[in-house]
């Protein structure tokens, strides 16, 4: 074979191979546009009827609205939503199965000792829709007003105040375990079998307070069996402008949790993207909007890389968190 030969067939080889990339990418493209072809499922890895499910039936009915499609709820609660995510994880990566969570998701990460799946590596996050907030509430039977009373009377009778939570590791468990460390005081836990039974608890006056999604007390809040002292975030909310954030007392203090979608690691860049620009318009959309916000959820978008960097700066975050409550399961 001559050398002019050689060069003409590697010119040859290297056209090929160009137009083969060509022909993936044109087809690629061709497969978002149709995308979705057929009803998806959407595991939401909690029970019916709590924030990750009102959550995920309002959002995803929307995205099915706009995309001329069914996207079906499918309920795989157990072991704090691992069941679930186990099972997303080992589902095709095609954009037929999604998956909404919160940021227990991240949580479980530190506290499970062993984990059927690697959190960081076997999901895509597309974007989170919806942000929770904590309300810290205390029985009216407490001679407490603010945060500072709180701590004032803590400080005078540690381990003798009780808090209610929906279990160990639970959103009340870490975000009153990170209050209790930066405020500097011993304050007892009382696991129950989940925010409802811990709120109605705590109404009760079975424990003397609670930090909770705000959502899980307003109805004692309205029928003044709960005296509203500060919410979890860093800034005041619209729904509540005159109760005070916990960080106006205990300076840097902040908890909030979202829920977020996911789809198996792999699924193709166009779909994820498709379904980032889907979600966007969902939340944006006013009837949405308004029905989250009267859950006490406030509506969220991030673009892909802004939540791939925010599971992150989680991660770190929780590894932190985790830590200073002691939750551990094996």
């Amino acid at each position: 074979m001559t050398l002019t030969t050689r060069r003409g067939g590697m010119r040859t080889i290297r056209s090929l191979g160009t137009w083969a990339v060509l022909i993936l990418l044109a087809c690629g493209s061709a497969w978002a546009q149709s995308y979705p072809g057929k009803p998806v499922r959407v595991i939401i890895v909690f029970p019916p009827g709590g924030a990750t499910d009102i959550v995920g039936r309002i959002v995803f009915q929307k995205v099915g609205e706009q995309l001329g499609q069914q996207f079906i709820i499918d309920n795989r609660p157990g072991a704090s939503g691992t069941l679930g995510a186990s099972l997303v994880a080992r589902s095709p990566a095609d954009g037929y199965t999604l998956m909404v969570y919160s940021t227990t998701l991240i949580a479980n990460a530190h506290m499970y000792k062993k984990l059927p799946y690697d959190t960081m590596k076997d999901f895509v996050g597309l974007s989170p829709v919806a942000q929770l907030i904590g309300m810290l509430s205390v029985h009216p039977s407490m001679p407490v007003r603010s945060v500072k009373d709180l701590i004032a009377l803590a400080k005078k009778r540690p381990g003798e105040i009780s808090y209610g939570t929906a279990g160990v590791g639970a959103f009340q468990h870490l975000a009153t375990s990170l209050f209790a460390n930066m405020a500097d005081i011993d304050i007892v836990h009382v696991p129950y079998k989940g925010g409802g039974p811990a709120s109605l608890g705590t109404a009760a006056g079975e424990v003397q307070m609670i930090l909770t999604p705000i959502s899980e007390v307003l109805p004692y809040i309205k029928g003044k069996r709960l005296r509203p002292i500060a919410v979890s975030s860093d800034k005041r909310t619209a729904q509540f402008p005159d109760i005070p954030t916990i960080a106006e007392t205990v300076k840097g203090y902040e908890f909030s949790s979202w829920m977020g979608t996911f789809a198996p690691a792999g699924t193709p860049r166009d779909i994820i993207e498709k379904l980032n620009a889907e979600l966007k318009k969902a939340v944006a959309d006013p009837a949405v909007a308004s029905n989250l916000s009267s859950q006490s959820l406030i509506p969220m978008h991030m673009t892909l890389d802004e939540f791939a960097k925010q599971i992150k700066v989680e991660y770190e975050r929780y590894a932190k968190i985790v830590k200073i409550s002691g939750a551990r399961i094996e």
